[in-house]
């Protein structure tokens, strides 16, 4: 492929996304899904060969991102560029977007999925029994840094109108009525749904559109291995610990919704809402590597989590 021809099946080439948090998990699936799509995409995150986060895990680093979302656009024109970057550091954000704007002159899609908070986490506690300086952190990395990176990002964003901004949380709307204990948790994963719809009304001049989204029960690296200590290849294993893992999904599948959520002319018409990779999936007709097409959060609404047994059938 020339750099004159347009790939045939790539309905991102010529855009540029940022992956803000794409060493692992949602992140990394929805940067090599925009890959896919012919995108050219930068990824960030703190964990490379040479340094390793406070997250603990080294098996999955930004260069290994990057080198994945090339493979996946070799046919489409899209590539992954690495790029190590601490979200809470804006000095590092802004060298970032310079970056951006120097090599591409444009930002297309903006996708906040800073995380890495979860060590910090003090399951079971009340408010005043968790450990204030964890639970500050975690509103650091869960919200502060979101923050930061728009502020930053989004001058490059608006230059052009079409631009896409995806705050990523866990939980829809619907769901995050119900409080996600712990407290700081629960804050957390709450906030990124009310600056999807902020920056929705601040973004309506420019033609640009906010959105908030969320994946269902992530299969991630960290829940195969560390918590149900299961395979890709074996993970129905893991619903002997919990029944209700049947509802799972892979972090392929909100990489592909997202995907076609970029790709859609109208996509504004979501501007401010609160989205799922399951409710995604039944607007574009997409499905998760198994051809399944599981809606989580459905699943969770409806279903007493207490009860012993799962039944997903009409829920993937």
């Amino acid at each position: 492929m020339t750099e004159t021809e347009t790939p045939q099946e790539a309905p991102l080439h010529g855009k540029t996304a940022l992956v803000a948090g794409a060493t692992r998990g949602a992140g990394r699936a929805m940067a090599v899904e925009l890959g896919r799509a012919g995108a050219t995409v930068y990824v960030t995150g703190r964990t490379t060969r040479e340094h390793t986060s406070e997250v603990g895990r080294d098996r999955e680093t930004i260069e290994g991102t990057a080198e994945r979302v090339t493979e996946a656009g070799a046919d489409s024109g899209g590539r992954g560029i690495a790029v190590p970057t601490d979200h809470l550091d804006p000095a590092q954000v802004r060298a970032l977007v310079d970056r951006i704007d120097a090599e591409q002159g444009r930002l297309d899609i903006l996708v906040n999925d800073i995380w890495g908070g979860d060590v910090h986490v003090e399951w079971g506690r009340k408010m005043w029994e968790h450990d204030l300086d964890k639970g500050l952190r975690v509103l650091r990395l869960g919200v502060e840094s979101h923050i930061v990176t728009s502020s930053c990002a989004l001058p490059l964003l608006i230059r052009n109108p079409g631009g896409l901004v995806v705050e990523v949380t866990d939980g829809t709307e619907e769901y995050n009525r119900r409080y996600r204990e712990p407290f700081y948790y629960d804050l957390a994963k709450s906030a990124p749904l009310r600056m999807a719809h902020g920056l929705a009304e601040e973004l309506k001049e420019y033609g640009c559109t906010a959105v908030a989204l969320t994946p269902g029960w992530l299969r991630s690296e960290a829940m195969l291995d560390t918590y149900f200590k299961v395979t890709e290849e074996n993970w129905l294993d893991g619903c002997e610990q919990n029944p209700h893992f049947a509802i799972s999904e892979t972090p392929t599948y909100i990489g592909r919704t997202l995907a076609a959520l970029a790709a859609d002319p109208d996509v504004a018409r979501f501007n401010g809402t609160s989205l799922s990779s399951g409710g995604l999936a039944r607007e574009y007709g997409v499905t998760d590597v198994d051809g399944s097409a599981p809606d989580a959060w459905r699943y969770l609404t409806e279903v007493d989590q207490t009860a012993p047994e799962a039944d997903v059938t009409g829920y993937r």
